[in-house]
């Protein structure tokens, strides 16, 4: 299913009818796994479908290829395709989707500091809950499969 807000701001664009850069930014990168594959892909280079399934081992498949292909269709990761014996496509972040990282790592760091200040403590340190899930032990990955 396509993001509501970025369906809504970008028909709003088509029409005219759209005047608040604040949400076309946000509509940008709305959906849940948006801001975790362009810092993949921003961070490691180029991956291939098969690659960022396994980074997100809760994704359905549909829902990346949705992701991916609302975040090709907003210029902001290109799909290139080859035919070396078997078909590969491999994803890669654009200049503009770049242009975004200072804007998600202020995120990041706002989000650090506001789990910081809530009177609850995390499970794990906030960095080791950006681990790449090949390295989450058991408990780790029950958890996230239940949420």
């Amino acid at each position: 299913m396509t993001d509501v807000v970025r369906k809504d701001v970008l028909a709003r664009l088509q029409n005219g009818d759209f005047s608040c850069a604040k949400e076309l930014t946000l509509a940008m990168f709305s959906g849940k796994w948006k801001l975790v594959i362009l810092c993949h892909l921003n961070s490691h280079g180029a991956y291939r479908f098969n690659e960022l399934r396994r980074l997100l081992p809760t994704i359905t498949h549909k829902v990346l290829t949705n992701q991916l292909r609302e975040l090709a269709q907003d210029q902001l990761i290109t799909r290139h395709e080859s035919v070396q014996g078997r078909r590969h496509v491999a994803y890669a972040i654009t200049e503009l989707g770049r242009s975004l990282m200072p804007i998600i790592e202020a995120m990041r760091v706002w989000g650090e500091q506001r789990i910081t200040a809530l009177p609850v403590a995390p499970n794990w340190p906030i960095n080791e809950a950006i681990r790449p899930a090949h390295q989450l032990n058991k408990e780790e990955t029950r958890c996230i499969k239940q949420h």
